[in-house]
């Protein structure tokens, strides 16, 4: 097993990726808009993927957040509310607001397992800060830290009772960032008193199975390498600081954050103590770059893999997709229109 995420070109495995996918065995996969057409379809992919790894637990990612962040849409697919929405419901209820939570990332799971997807991007922990871009925006949970943490960890019950493994992102945090790390590298110089900020959502969930790193200069820790590439920040702030011990997957490896060709992109995030380096284009070329450097998953990465989807082996929800969403809408009641 090498220690990647990958995507897929379309919505079947061609001929190209099967071979190249047996030959490589990739730790998962990730999958996108392009990748996705109905249910039926989805599924057929998804259990292609399954029968490829010869894991009945492979990983199969995807970012369905809620809002403007959804790969899985209607009208195959129920639209599912964007996380500012649960942030105001808390300044009414709060307890209202985490249960609302919690009903909605089950539901969300429960709409993923039955397409066969068992990991979601979420929830975000990035602290939203006043000014900064909107690529977080409306996506996170609040501009409170202790907020952001209740609501994420009901997001992360959630998924884990309807069959989802949740990844917390995008730490140590991205909240503040002034620019879009998909189009050009943030560079954040707040100083270290004011990251504990950021930190602080990351610190009360450290026990999540799956993080994804930032790819975000942090000045104040490593004024040269952006999160993702840093030993410093991933030892000292991840590992060390917040205290994460489970699996640390990159952000995307295509971002424009990123330079240098794919190897060596995929190089760096893993010397820097990523557990897994994630690709998402689905281009044949930029993976063959990247399985060129990339050797065996090492033993304490497996590890991390392997007790991240123990965390939902076997798990059954009581509740249909239909159900869970009318008791998030009898919550969600409270905020006014």
């Amino acid at each position: 097993m090498t220690p990647l995420f990958l995507g897929l070109a379309s919505t079947a495995l061609s001929d190209a990726e099967r071979g190249f996918f047996a030959d490589l065995d990739p730790a998962g996969y990730i999958l996108f808009r392009r990748n996705i057409a109905d249910l039926v379809q989805l599924r057929a992919l998804t259990d292609s993927l399954r029968a490829l790894s010869g894991r009945d637990d492979v990983p199969i990612l995807i970012d369905q957040e809620g809002g403007r962040v959804a790969r899985m849409q209607p009208p195959e697919w129920p639209a599912f509310p964007k996380a500012e929405l649960f942030d105001r419901l808390y300044d009414i209820a709060p307890m209202t607001a985490i249960e609302a939570t919690r009903h909605n990332a089950q539901a969300l799971a429960v709409m993923l397992a039955e397409a066969g997807i068992n990991v979601d991007c979420l929830p975000l922990l990035d602290v939203r800060q006043p000014g900064a871009h909107d690529i977080i925006g409306d996506r996170a949970l609040g501009t409170e830290p202790m907020r952001v943490a209740a609501l994420g960890r009901a997001v992360l019950e959630g998924l884990r009772a309807g069959g989802a493994v949740g990844v917390v992102k995008h730490v140590p945090g991205h909240g503040r960032s002034m620019s879009d790390s998909h189009v050009e590298l943030p560079v954040v110089d707040a100083d270290v008193a004011a990251l504990e900020t950021d930190l602080a959502p990351f610190i009360a969930l450290n026990d999540a199975p799956m993080a994804m790193t930032a790819h975000v200069v942090y000045t104040a820790w490593d004024a040269e390498e952006c999160a993702s590439l840093s030993s410093r920040v991933i030892g000292n702030i991840i590992r060390g600081r917040i205290g994460f011990d489970g699996l640390l997957m990159s952000d995307d490896l295509g971002m424009h954050a990123l330079s240098g060709d794919f190897g060596a992109r995929a190089a760096g995030v893993l010397a820097a103590g990523c557990d897994i380096a994630l690709h998402c284009s689905g281009e044949m070329a930029e993976m063959e770059a990247i399985a060129g450097v990339t050797g065996p998953i090492g033993e304490a990465a497996k590890a991390r893999l392997d007790r991240a989807m123990a965390t939902v082996a076997g798990a059954k929800t009581g509740a249909s997709l239909d159900e869970l969403i009318a008791k998030r809408d009898a919550l969600m009641a409270y905020l006014p229109a």
